[in-house]
């Protein structure tokens, strides 16, 4: 059985991920647990795992830096990120020095779980757990670092968050080329605004209008790469009343306009 150090500090998430998964028909035994980098970091140097399933965003250390001070340490456990920010450059950072994989623990599913098991498995027969501590090592998969947009919507049941927060992100993808306000979705959780957008930052790490203007930049891309619909109906079709603001949101967010992110993938 190959051992696992999960690095977690939200108890709902860490005790969702020990639950959702036979780890022992996947070949891993949940080895240990920890609440932050700092106390991750003494376990790992005290027993190194095979596996290290590790938060981006923790207090006093958070996961990027944990699995830069295990490389160097010599320790070449592998490493599975869990994100929910979309921070691509701390996952560019976190490739580069070694992790197989990311996760986004916003649409966290059992199947996703299970194959990154099973690529991370086959890591591990197929080399020394030194080989992981190698830029560049990185284990190239459908979660790699691409658009959201190529991952299909999951059930809020399969989510591992929040009941209310899974309810305005089922919505949000039910009604993301709907006019949609923060009232809106207060009412529809029957909860006050300023609750609402606190525990939804809390649970997800960003604010509902980001989430709002991720999933239909995510909902453009997917126009942009099947269909020929001119650059302002894509904006209109997923939400955006306004050209130059659409344009605005996807350059934010993807660095191109649309019509560059379109000509550019389909040359």
């Amino acid at each position: 059985m190959y051992k696992v150090l999960l690095v977690e500090d939200e108890t709902f998430v860490r005790e969702s991920v020990k639950e959702i998964i036979r780890w022992e028909e996947m070949g891993f035994t949940l080895a240990g647990e920890a609440s932050n980098g700092v106390e991750a970091l003494e376990i790992i140097k005290r027993d190194p795992p095979d596996l290290v399933l590790c938060d981006i965003v923790m207090p006093q250390m958070d996961g990027l830096a944990l699995l830069k001070e295990t490389r160097g340490a010599g320790i070449g456990s592998k490493f599975v990120m869990l994100t929910c920010i979309g921070d691509f450059e701390a996952m560019r950072q976190a490739m580069e020095y070694g992790a197989s994989n990311y996760i986004l623990k916003l649409s966290m599913s059992v199947k996703d779980l299970r194959e990154t098991l099973a690529k991370v498995s086959l890591e591990l027969s197929g080399g020394s757990a030194s080989a992981a501590a190698r830029p560049g090592a990185a284990l190239q998969s459908s979660s790699s670092l691409q658009p959201s947009a190529s991952r299909p919507p999951l059930l809020a049941r399969e989510r591992i968050t929040h009941p209310e927060v899974n309810k305005i992100i089922q919505y949000i993808e039910q009604h993301y080329d709907q006019d949609i306000t923060l009232g809106s979705l207060s009412r529809y959780v029957m909860m006050g605004e300023n609750y609402v957008s606190a525990l939804f930052k809390k649970k997800t790490g960003e604010t509902l209008i980001h989430y709002l203007h991720r999933t239909r930049v995510d909902k453009a891309i997917e126009l942009l790469l099947s269909t020929d619909l001119p650059v302002n109906r894509i904006g209109q079709r997923v939400g955006f009343m306004n050209d130059n603001y659409f344009i605005k949101i996807f350059k934010r967010m993807t660095g191109t306009t649309p019509s560059q992110y379109r000509n550019h993938r389909t040359i």
